[in-house]
């Protein structure tokens, strides 16, 4: 292995917030420097699309797949240029989930591997999820090497994504789950209001907590099971969004009750593992609203850490998969998904021609 290591980590995330590009070096198992970093938003129709796509044929879907692993390759390609970036190792791409269901023994992430590599003529590693979960894994969560690599100084480590995730290191070893959906449902409510999203919360202060709207979510079957476990789109949409809706409350009292939901789980959690200092990451350390009520209803230490972490941290540890795959290491915990073993997942797609 070289000292150091140079590559580009893509993640597209359920709240689609757009794509996240970072450019990192690795000098080891456990030192890295983000280089550079940003966020592309999504062109509406491209967004829709990636909304929608899991109502699309097959033929659909195959076609899309190709297309978007071209619009990926494209980035890259872009990202490079703007940012004078002439060494990468490989690209590390987490793809767009469309569908997730480990119960079945499926999950599918689009952006064809090989569509990427055709664009950007780099090695592509990408498709991290689908070993792990025909291995009887959840294929999720997959941030938990790094947490446990590059973040072990923390209690826990908290994502605050389209869903919520947290991991921690129980009795020598990483145990991670998705607590509960997060960004996925406030950002659905603040679209019936005309908004993409609730900047700062400011929608959700407008409303009042409806105590049996809260309390029937905290009944869900999922926040009685044990882990592993991880959530999907499916199951937003066809148990938590079906209780949602079925009351007769303004937009404005569902995001607030939401939010008191959320607090509510994510607060049961760390109360439950017993954590005292927790670093959080992710788009929803902006929602100022939501980190005030989790803060004022919590007895743990939420460390912040920089913008880049904020935003960039999923994408800094998709590269690493790619880094620890690229190396034959294992980049899956067992202990995590509850896959047989630990394994190391990816597959690899070479440039198409030298340089």
């Amino acid at each position: 292995m070289k000292n150091s290591t140079f590559c580009i980590g893509l993640m597209s995330g359920t709240s689609l917030d757009g794509l996240d590009i970072c450019y990192v070096r690795f000098d080891d198992a456990q030192s890295f420097e983000i280089l550079e970093a940003e966020t592309i938003d999504y062109q509406p129709a491209l967004k829709n699309k990636l909304q929608n796509a899991y109502e699309f044929s097959a033929m659909d879907l195959c076609e899309f797949d190709i297309n978007f692993g071209y619009y990926l390759g494209e980035q890259v390609n872009l990202f490079m240029k703007k940012y004078k970036i002439t060494q990468v190792d490989f690209v590390a791409s987490h793809g767009q989930t469309i569908f997730h269901q480990p119960q079945n023994h499926f999950t599918l992430q689009i952006g064809n591997g090989a569509a990427i590599a055709s664009k950007c003529n780099q090695k592509v590693i990408c498709d991290f999820r689908t070993q792990d979960v025909v291995l009887g894994g959840q294929g999720a969560p997959l941030v938990p090497i790094g947490d446990e690599l590059l973040f072990n100084q923390y209690d826990a480590c908290l994502n605050l994504g389209g869903f919520s995730n947290i991991s921690m290191n129980r009795n020598g070893k990483r145990i991670a789950f998705d607590i509960c959906p997060i960004n996925i449902v406030l950002n659905h409510y603040a679209k019936q209001l005309g908004f993409d999203y609730d900047k700062n919360g400011e929608l959700a202060t407008k409303g009042s907590v409806n105590l049996d709207l809260v309390n029937q979510l905290n009944e869900l079957q999922y926040y009685k099971d044990d882990f592993p476990k991880s959530l999907g789109f499916e199951w937003v949409e066809n148990q938590f969004l079906t209780i949602v809706d079925n009351y007769k409350i303004s937009i404005e009292d569902k995001l607030r009750s939401c939010i008191a939901h959320f607090v509510f789980q994510i607060n049961s959690i760390t109360q439950k593992y017993d954590i005292n200092n927790m670093l959080i990451t992710g788009g929803g350390v902006r929602n100022v609203f939501f980190m005030n009520c989790l803060q004022d209803n919590s007895a743990v230490e939420i460390i912040i850490p920089t913008d880049n972490l904020i935003d960039f941290k999923e994408a800094l540890i998709f590269a690493f998969l790619g880094f620890r795959r690229a190396n034959n290491q294992i980049n899956c915990l067992a202990s995590v998904t509850g896959a047989i073993s630990d394994h190391s997942s990816g597959i690899i797609y070479e440039p198409f021609s030298q340089k």
